[in-house]
């Protein structure tokens, strides 16, 4: 049953408060409140889940109008369109990365792949897709309602009604804001006769308010799922989820734990799970991989926080932004020598980051509009000052390197570089947004 469910996926922590307060405003608002003030007024649009389930297909390429999450896979890029599906990107010559195919999987945010096979998410579903033959990708196997997070500015998955898949624009509404005793919530809006108001249109985005050992690919540094050997690990809302997939055709779900409302990203590292949340860095063991156990926490200021790990040391970098509230912009680096009480050895200004790689002693961040920054890790106490290269001309959001390709999704779409030689990186190619 998947009625009543929680995304923290796609909203901001403050939602949560909202929803909270919900059923205080709809007791005190109704149709006797005086006219005075005009909101914009949006409406739910729900999706039946049949509907939805019987909806993935492989298509001949699409048009790539936002990029999200990013994962390597023997020479294919898989590359999501927030909400829509996945690029799939031949990337065997990455200077000349070829669109073959789009997976059209509606409520798609994240994946993981292992062998030839892709698991996604679909709204409260995890999809299992057979991609041993890319011109012939067959959903083969379904765990419904496993994700229990997901909600659209307080308006749940629903069994009879479905998925709220967007928010419709009816009409004006004025109300007296005194007279029905209405909160204004940190969201910008309020909740208002089964939908929600906002003082203007500018100040909502549909989209984003239904947005969330073995052979396995590589993902990038924001990625919500991993696969550490015979397990796949996904972050749902505050929980941890642990599949067996060891039947690749048949995975099992094993456990779940809840951790903390605020985790945002996870990255494995030798038998090890790195937890970036906004709060700190949490470090889990697998040597029971069905049941992960906490080790401990680096807690930090309250920032959008995704995580890379190499030898000894943890990268993190924070970011300040609405759905973080915070207000730090830099880079961490955390000695790990000792698990238990991770040490931060030097913290580095940044513009904006988000989400970064390193390989080699080499470190990628993505600095949001202050570009891609290349930096030489050797001396960790001096990072600042060994920079090697400065891409100013884009919006980069988060980067795989791997076999001396940084493969980079940003704004404008796909960048790609050679870093064989650090001295003398190379751009090889990009593939725009449309």
């Amino acid at each position: 049953m998947v009625n009543k469910l929680l995304n923290s996926r796609l909203m901001a922590a403050a939602i949560a408060a909202a929803v909270l307060g919900l059923s205080l405003i709809l007791e005190s608002c109704t149709d006797q409140c005086e006219e005075k003030y005009t909101y914009v007024y949006y409406e739910p649009v729900f999706t039946p889940l049949s509907v939805i389930r019987n909806s993935v297909s492989l298509t001949s390429p699409q048009p790539m109008e936002e990029v999200g999450k990013i994962y390597f896979k023997d020479g294919y890029l898989f590359v999501n369109d927030p909400g829509k599906g996945i690029h799939v990107i031949d990337n065997r010559n990455p200077s000349q990365p070829v669109q073959q195919s789009f997976i059209s999987i509606p409520g798609n945010y994240d994946l993981a792949i292992r062998n030839s096979i892709l698991y996604a998410d679909s709204y409260v579903d995890l999809v299992v897709l057979d991609i041993s033959n890319l011109q012939q990708v067959k959903e083969i196997n379904r765990l419904e309602n496993i994700f229990s997070a997901y909600n659209s500015l307080g308006f749940y998955a629903d069994q009879e009604r479905g998925i709220v898949t967007n928010w419709i624009e009816r009409r004006d509404v004025r109300v007296d804001e005194s007279s029905c005793n209405i909160r204004r919530e940190v969201w910008g809006g309020f909740f208002f006769r089964n939908g929600v108001a906002f003082m203007d249109a500018g100040s909502f985005s549909s989209k984003a308010a239904i947005s969330p050992g073995n052979s396995t690919g590589v993902g990038g540094s924001m990625a919500r799922f991993t696969i550490n050997q015979d397990f796949l690990y996904m972050l749902d809302g505050g929980n941890i989820h642990a599949v067996d997939i060891s039947i690749a055709q048949q995975p099992e779900k094993k456990s779940s734990q809840y951790l903390a409302w605020d985790i945002e990203t996870i990255f494995p590292y030798n038998n090890l799970l790195f937890i970036g949340a906004q709060s700190g860095m949490h470090i889990f063991d697998l040597q029971q991989p069905e049941t992960p156990s906490f080790v401990s926490t680096y807690r930090h200021i309250n920032s959008c926080d995704p995580v890379v790990v190499e030898n000894d040391y943890a990268y993190v970098t924070l970011r300040s932004g609405n759905e973080c509230q915070g207000f730090t912009n830099q880079l961490e680096v955390i000695h790990l020598e000792n698990l238990h009480a991770p040490k931060l050895i030097k913290a580095y200004p940044m513009y904006n980051p988000h989400g970064l790689g390193i390989d080699r002693q080499l470190l990628f961040i993505c600095d949001g509009d202050a570009g891609l920054k290349i930096y030489s890790a050797k001396d960790r106490l001096a990072i600042d000052k060994n920079l090697l290269r400065h891409y100013k001309d884009i919006h980069a959001y988060d980067a795989i390197p791997l076999d001396d390709v940084l493969m980079l999704i940003g704004k404008d779409g796909i960048h790609q570089y050679d870093y064989s030689d650090p001295k003398n990186i190379v751009k090889l190619s990009q593939l725009k947004l449309k």
